[in-house]
């Protein structure tokens, strides 16, 4: 029957379809349970505009594409298929008869490639926008190049939902788009807060205390928003007692990896003289009504994916969600009625949260979105408009992969295109990485293996077990059971391999051998071959040098060489853990692999046994398989090793005694006294860009690090400069200077100013301060009989006028031996005692 129940977009339907009748964008912002979803399409399926054509309906998620199609359908009266279908990875249910398509991101990325003007289509819908999903900003930007690009015919009208985007930034992308906004369900939700949490502080056992509170005040069900799904294994395990206190209780995970018909479970409404505790993830915040819900608990936690380009992986963040987040989490408890939001932080830490969640092509792997954009003719991403565009560094590690995988090539400098092969790739409905190894497995035969292999990387892994071991599960994948999960990955592997039946293939021989697991890892993966850094160890180093463990029993440890596939990378561990890979055989090296071989000669300092070496090694990525000794190293390349040695760990290795610092500290003043001398920089940075110029000359024999040691660094350094510039420097800065006792005293130059320490006695009768360079006064340090410093000055005669007196008064009866003179700046200078001085 015909969904009659108003809701509160009910009112704005005819502003929307009067906007639209004028205008080609409209941005329409309504909070959760307004009714955009369900009202909006079918009010505009039928307009004049549209002149028969259909209109797409962008959802997020599966889930939410199916359940969206089913409650238009329903209020239209009619099954699906009829004029509301929707189509979604595996699954299609569309006729003649369909005017309305609710789809998913993927399917409307290959909708736009294959029909860049949407021809056919009147109005792209695009809900829940402010998810920021990768495939909708990409959709959007292609759909608007599509639109400018394909003028014939009625414009592609787009309409843009939203709950809590900030909508003038995107009214003002698209040409100032008016902006409609409607409230949701006007039912009240009370907040909750709680004490601060502790970021250290293990939120399921608080979850589960404050559930069991909960299913005490409230008759209805509760929603659970966890960040991830152990967490929502480990709260579900803490739950299970109450089952027995309340045994109309239904316990329901809800995550993007359980099969279709288990996430449905948690949507519908539990049995009558039941109710359910729904322990789902972000996935439940929009798109989806989950009936019944009377409170909600939210943990305040969500689970994000990162993209780190430099190490080409992506990483797993828990973090804390953002303010919009929220606002949606709590609006699933007002949709049938007053409801309740338990938040588990304090007031003053909402305070602290930020505004929006991140986009996701800020933080995504960006290698889908390169090959899409490729596939539509963009070499650069700033020939689409977006709302942000792709980061600059993760787009170019994108398409680095790419070029590594053989997907795009290039034929001038700038310009960039997609090879044969890259085109295949975009028409596969999987990550480039795997479209890559689909093809490789097609072309050697091992179709049904890389099918298998494809599906089991992108859906969730279906044992529960800490081997790593990818063959477990493939004979699990192929195993005639009949459970939904297995008939679900069949079903999506027989879709992939028959996209792929027309490639010409040249079968390998023996196909079965298990050893084609590990190959083709590595076709999707090159960057993840991992060796065992000690025999039976659970270390291994990937070929693109990051450390990686395996589980300590995993049985994978026998074999020294993995093709990793997938690791579990989380911020802040300095070693990532296998959770899917297969043994590979080395013998892949000399055949099917040896392309991934590279043979380089490395002439360098072994930092380790402090030694030069030279030798010929053969590579994968960073890991060496194989050495031989060069036999002939020329003196260029000696030198060539050291200095990059010290261009890696600084001047440390060589030796810069005492007389070596005091000459460049010489120098240095000299440089600020008199910089047209045009001085050499020798401070360490000046030294290490410099090395070619004055080191170089001197390495010829250099072997191990006592060469290094046993190298004249004063010598070398005084060779930097010439005659004029060695003569200005003795006069600017002397080495060393003459006192009144006639003595002459080391000048240091480490100081500013330069200091001179001397014996107090020996500068009597002085009273003008020895200078040095254009008269500026040396810091003196006048030293007691035992060299222990009596006085810090640069004013001899103030002085000897002063605070001579008070040294006098406590240095006279300690040092009785030596003169103490009451006028010290007319008495002679002596290095002696009394007794020794000369008469």
């Amino acid at each position: 029957m015909p969904d009659l129940s108003q809701l509160p977009i009910d009112s704005l339907l005819p502003e929307i379809v009067a906007t639209l009748e004028q205008q080609n964008e409209l941005i329409l912002e309504a909070e959760p349970g307004a009714g955009k979803t369900t009202r909006v399409p079918l009010a505009l399926l039928d307009r004049p505009w549209l002149a028969g054509q259909k209109i797409i309906l962008l959802e997020p998620r599966r889930l939410a594409a199916k359940a969206a199609a089913q409650r238009l359908a329903q209020q239209l009266g009619e099954p699906v298929g009829k004029r509301v279908g929707y189509r979604v990875r595996l699954e299609t249910r569309t006729s003649e008869a369909t005017r309305l398509e609710v789809v998913t991101g993927g399917v409307l990325v290959r909708m736009l490639q294959e029909n860049p003007g949407l021809e056919g289509i009147g109005l792209l819908i695009l809900d829940e926008f402010h998810e920021r999903s990768l495939d909708a900003d990409l959709s959007l930007a292609l759909a608007l190049q599509g639109r400018e690009l394909l003028l014939e015919g009625p414009p592609l009208k787009l309409l843009l939902m939203s709950a809590t985007l900030e909508h003038s930034t995107l009214s003002a992308l698209l040409g100032g788009a008016p902006v409609v906004q409607s409230s949701g369900r006007s039912h009240p939700v009370e907040i909750i807060w709680s004490a601060r949490s502790r970021s250290d502080e293990p939120i399921e056992p608080r979850i589960a205390k404050l559930v069991a509170q909960t299913l005490q005040q409230h008759a209805g069900s509760l929603l659970v928003f966890l960040p991830g799904l152990a967490e929502i294994r480990r709260t579900q395990a803490l739950l299970e007692p109450l089952l027995e206190q309340y045994p109309e209780l239904l316990l329901t995970p809800l995550h993007g990896e359980l099969p279709l018909d288990q996430q449905q479970q948690a949507i519908l409404s539990p049995p009558r003289g039941q109710r359910k505790v729904v322990l789902a993830t972000a996935i439940a915040e929009t798109s989806l009504t989950i009936e019944g819900i009377e409170a909600v608990i939210d943990s305040g936690l969500s689970r994000q994916a990162r993209f780190d380009p430099a190490s080409g992986m992506t990483r797993l963040f828990t973090t804390r969600v953002s303010m919009a987040s929220a606002t949606q989490r709590a609006g699933r408890a007002g949709r049938l009625g007053p409801g309740t939001c338990y938040r588990l932080w304090s007031e003053a830490q909402h305070s602290e949260l930020e505004p929006q969640t991140r986009p996701e092509i800020l933080q995504a792997d960006l290698a889908p979105l390169a090959l899409q954009l490729l596939n539509w003719g963009v070499n650069d991403p700033a020939e689409l408009i977006w709302l942000e565009p792709p980061p600059a560094a993760t787009f170019s590690q994108a398409i680095q992969l790419l070029m590594q995988l053989e997907a795009i090539e290039a034929p001038a400098p700038n310009q960039l295109r997609l090879t044969r092969r890259g085109e295949r790739m975009a028409e596969l409905p999987t990550h480039p990485r795997l479209a890559h190894m689909l093809l490789c497995g097609a072309e050697n035969g091992l179709l049904p293996l890389a099918a298998d292999l494809a599906v089991l990387l992108t859906e969730r892994d279906p044992l529960n077990t800490q081997s790593a071991d990818l063959r477990q599960r493939l004979d699990w994948l192929q195993n005639a059971g009949r459970e939904p999960q297995r008939r679900r990955l069949q079903q999506l592997a027989s879709q992939l391999r028959n996209s792929c039946l027309d490639i010409a293939s040249q079968p390998v021989s023996a196909p079965d051998q298990p050893h084609w697991i590990g190959y083709l890892i590595v076709c999707a993966y090159p960057d993840r071959i991992a060796r065992q850094r000690e025999p039976g160890s659970a270390q291994y180093r990937l070929s693109q040098g990051r450390g990686v463990t395996l589980a300590e029993q995993d049985p994978l440890r026998k074999h020294e060489w993995l093709a990793v596939a997938t690791l579990s990378s989380h911020n802040g561990r300095a070693s990532d853990r296998i959770r899917l890979a297969s043994a590979l055989a080395p013998s892949l090296f000399e055949s099917q692999l040896k392309d991934l071989k590279r043979t380089e000669e490395v002439v360098e300092w072994d930092s380790r046994q402090d030694r030069f070496v030279a030798e010929r090694q053969v590579c994968i990525g960073n890991l060496v398989l194989s050495r031989t000794q060069l036999q002939e190293v020329t003196a260029e390349h000696r030198r060539r090793a050291i200095m990059s040695l010290l261009q890696r760990e600084g001047l440390l290795r060589l030796s810069f005694t005492p007389e070596v610092e005091q000459f460049r500290a010489r120098v240095a003043f000299a440089a600020s006294q008199d910089s047209d001398a045009q001085w050499p920089d020798l401070s360490d940075a000046g030294l290490l860009q410099t090395l070619e110029q004055w080191l170089s000359p001197w390495l010829d024999t250099v072997t191990r690090q006592d060469d290094l040691t046993r190298l004249d660094l004063l010598s070398i350094l005084r060779s930097r400069l010439n005659w004029p510039q060695q003569q200005l420097l003795d006069q600017l800065a002397p080495e060393r200077i003459p006192v009144p006792s006639g003595s002459s005293y080391r000048i240091d130059y480490s100081q500013s100013p330069p200091v001179l320490a001397v014996k107090l006695q020996e500068m009597f009768g002085c009273l003008d301060t020895p200078r040095v360079g254009h008269g500026i006064p040396l810091t003196l340090h006048l030293l007691s009989p035992a060299q222990r410093p009596l006085q810090v000055t640069s004013d001899l005669a103030a002085f000897w006028a002063g605070s001579y007196r008070e040294v006098k008064k406590e240095m006279k009866g300690r040092y009785p031996k030596h003169p103490w003179p009451d006028d010290p700046a007319n008495a002679a200078p002596t290095r002696y005692t009394k007794r020794r001085q000369p008469s």
